[in-house]
């Protein structure tokens, strides 16, 4: 067990606020956008055996939206409409997996989590008009 000695007093402060300073210096930084990436289901197949492309452009859709990041709302959509995606193309039982999939491994700081456009961490949030500018801008030059 931890003693109560061990939490506290002016070592423990110091850490505290250091840890505090660091963080907002690091979201205080200009954050550069990096460019989209995609690397198709990450590490889930891009289709069935027989048709191996068959979900890939839901993947690539879904990526784009990962990339960019934004809110709790818009990540939860966006694995939603992955889920509606794989669905159409008759694959239900496979859109369920992804889904569990999608919620628990963009939650990690992974090169696939959720704002990995940006530097991490990256917490959830709105982006800025300057960020929706420039994720539009990125969007448009790689098409």
């Amino acid at each position: 067990m931890f003693s109560k000695r061990s939490i506290s007093g002016p070592v423990s402060a110091t850490r505290y606020v250091t840890c505090a300073l660091l963080m907002i210096a690091h979201t205080a930084a200009a954050d550069e956008l990096k460019p989209f990436t995609s690397d198709g289901c990450s590490a889930f197949p891009d289709g069935t055996p027989t048709q191996q492309e068959l979900w890939l452009q839901c993947c690539t859709a879904h990526d784009r939206a990962y990339w960019a990041g934004g809110t709790y709302q818009q990540r939860l959509d966006a694995d939603r409409a992955l889920r509606s995606c794989v669905e159409e193309v008759g694959e239900p039982e496979i859109a369920a997996l992804m889904l569990v999939g999608v919620r628990v491994g963009g939650s990690l700081p992974t090169r696939f989590r959720w704002g990995y456009g940006w530097d991490w961490p990256r917490w959830y949030g709105p982006l800025s008009a300057d960020e929706l500018r420039e994720v539009e801008a990125a969007a448009n030059a790689a098409q």
